[in-house]
């Protein structure tokens, strides 16, 4: 090899070297570079990963699609299926009111002058009545019964079942036509015919919608408690079993408490009055009572003590069952739960029948009721024996007049109670005038006690009394008669006053309602017998009957026997007792007797100036000198005392 040959080598390994030099990359090239790969691949990675996940959904959307257009298949054969076994059940239960047992419960109000009556599409009875003119004892509106738990039930045997419409939806009716509305309101002077629908329809029978129906009926006045309530029902007869003579009611209210007091009168009970008794007949009062009635009724009453519940039968309930108890209710003015099963005539042979009704909600107005002639004011007890009961009419008849004048209660029973105490005066009079007799007698008695001191000559001694009062023309029975006589007129007005609903939430003086007690002081704690609370007008009729009675033994002093005045203390007992007693009860009644003590004792005051003991001695002594005929019963005592003693002188001889 040349030198030229080996210096062309080495310049070519030189360029070479320098090339390669230069070509190669700095490091900041080469992390450069290496980021730009990485970048690269990691671009390809994330590309990669979009298409899988893009096609993998795009399976899953695939296969979901397929899955829901089978599983679409399947909802819709199970739809069809489970709509067609629904149908099939409720075709099985309600048979041709299987149309009629969905839907959603609505309410409609009619209101008049007096209530606002509120009726359900379900049942299509009436849910709620309030009572316009009234308020419950806290000042709440006064609802008749509880709308949450109140059932009317119309059953009946139809298809091969029994139907209750309490389960089925109703379709409103206003004036014979269809009606969507609202609220109605009664117009002055006229009434609203309202009706609720039931329709039937057979599936396997060609029918107009309109042909086949049961329909409640209720025709409501403008200002009256007493509504039409008929039961309609037209073409019926196609589903009706042929054999049926009657319909069943059930109607269940829970009555809700609406006064204060609590005492004897503020009972609730089921009342019912029979087509063949003028009188009425209730369950018991006081605790959970059932009965079973097998006669023709009138009317049934959910009655409690100045409201009631009536449904009142044109023609006649056939047999009933009335049940009343104390349940469990979430309700704090829940007061008891009334039930009657009714059973009405009912003739399926017509094509429309109707079955006429009445319902009454409203007060237990003596007046109002006994307007209506059918003894609806019987529920009041205002007493049972005739007399009694004839004595309140008067009293009634009386105390509206003197509430039509517009006066305050408290007034009208002070002229109530004076207009009494002057209608019992010439009784109070000749009591009083015995009573003086007694006393003038008293010297001419003691003389006699003193004639005879033992115990075995009771009978003499009894025989010279009677003697010595017949010769003064004195009777023993003298000043016991006007008492008794009197004793009517007190428990007259004993049933009267807290029955009477013209008193409630009257106020007088402190008084805040005369129909129950009046507290002017709340105990914390209850005193068994008397209460938690002290009413006064109950104090003060009692503080009055106290001095009364003082007063009335210290007029009897010296005329009473022994017996007479071991009964003392029975006297003075009796008004502590009574204080108890009428601690809860009516104010207005408490107040009547404090007034009657006052004007007994205006009474005693002007007897004392009218009778002069002087001239009953003086009489007396000239009634001794005429000649004494006995009377049959004097005569009949008296055998009867001798006998008595014969007897006596017999046990001694033995």
């Amino acid at each position: 090899m040349n030198k030229n040959t080996l210096i062309g080598f080495i310049l070519i390994g030189a360029l070479l070297f320098g090339w390669m030099m230069w070509m190669t990359p700095s490091k900041k090239e080469l992390a450069e570079q290496q980021r730009v790969r990485d970048s690269i691949r990691n671009a390809n990675r994330e590309a990669f990963i979009l298409d899988s996940i893009r096609y993998a959904e795009q399976a899953s959307l695939n296969d979901s699609i397929r899955a829901l257009q089978v599983a679409a298949n399947d909802t819709l054969m199970d739809s069809t299926a489970l709509a067609q076994q629904a149908y099939n059940e409720l075709q099985n239960r309600y048979g041709v009111f299987a149309s009629a047992a969905e839907g959603e419960e609505q309410v409609w109000t009619i209101e008049n002058q007096i209530q606002k009556i509120t009726f359900s599409n379900k049942g299509g009875f009436v849910k709620s009545v309030e009572l316009k003119d009234y308020k419950t004892y806290d000042s709440l509106p006064l609802i008749t019964f509880d709308p949450e738990t109140a059932v009317f039930d119309l059953s009946f045997f139809a298809g091969n079942r029994t139907v209750n419409t309490s389960q089925l939806f109703f379709q409103p009716y206003l004036n014979g036509k269809p009606y969507e509305g609202g609220s109605i309101s009664v117009p002055e002077g006229d009434s609203v015919l309202f009706a609720m629908r039931l329709f039937a329809k057979d599936p396997d029978m060609q029918q107009d919608a309109n042909e086949h129906y049961v329909e409640f009926q209720y025709v409501i006045p403008d200002n009256d408690y007493m509504m039409d309530f008929n039961i309609v029902t037209v073409g019926m007869d196609d589903f009706i079993a042929a054999t049926t003579n009657f319909m069943n009611i059930n109607w269940n209210v829970d009555l809700m408490r609406q006064e204060k007091s609590v005492d004897r009168f503020s009972g609730s009970s089921v009342f019912f009055k029979s087509f063949a008794d003028d009188d009425v007949d209730h369950l018991n009062e006081t605790k959970d009572d059932e009965e079973t009635v097998s006669t023709k009724l009138k009317w049934a009453s959910f009655k409690q003590r100045f409201f009631c519940n009536v449904i009142i039968a044109k023609e006649a309930f056939e047999n009933a069952k009335f049940s009343t108890s104390t349940q469990h209710s979430d309700n704090p003015r829940y007061l008891k739960t009334m039930v009657a099963d009714l059973e009405v005539p009912y003739n399926v042979k017509q094509k429309e029948t109707v079955v006429p009704m009445s319902l009454y909600f409203g007060p237990n107005h003596f007046q109002t009721l006994r307007g209506y002639g059918i003894g609806l004011h019987r529920q009041i007890n205002i007493g049972s024996f005739f007399l009694i009961r004839w004595i309140n009419y008067g009293v009634i008849f009386v105390f509206n007049w003197l509430g039509s004048y517009g006066w305050s209660y408290g007034i009208v029973i002070l002229i109530l109670t004076i207009l009494i105490k002057i209608v019992l005066f010439p009784f109070a009079f000749k009591s009083y005038k015995s009573t003086a007799v007694m006393r003038v007698l008293k010297p001419e008695m003691d003389e006699i006690n003193a004639k005879f001191p033992k115990e075995e000559d009771a009978m003499k001694k009894q025989q010279a009394i009677m003697t010595l009062q017949r010769q003064a023309g004195a009777s023993p029975l003298s000043g016991c008669l006007p008492m008794l006589l009197q004793m009517p007129v007190l428990f007259a007005v004993f049933r009267f006053f807290p029955t009477s609903i013209e008193l409630r939430q009257q106020p007088f003086l402190w008084a805040e309602d005369l129909s129950t007690y009046d507290s002017i002081l709340n105990l914390p704690f209850s005193i068994p017998g008397y209460g938690d609370h002290v009413s006064l007008f109950c104090l003060l009729m009692t503080i009055t009957t106290v001095i009364y009675t003082f007063v009335t033994n210290k007029q009897m002093a010296g005329t009473q026997n022994q017996q007479m005045k071991a009964m003392k203390v029975m006297m003075y007992l009796m008004p502590i007792l009574f204080l108890g007693i009428f601690n809860s009860y009516s104010s207005g009644l408490s107040y009547y007797y404090m007034l009657a003590n006052i004007i007994t004792f205006i009474q005693m005051f002007i007897f004392r100036r009218l009778i002069d003991e002087n001239k009953v001695r003086a009489t007396i002594e000239k009634n001794k000198k005429k000649p004494v005929k006995k009377s049959g019963f004097m005569k009949r005592l008296e055998e009867a005392q001798k006998a008595q003693l014969r007897q006596q002188q017999q046990s001694k001889r033995r």
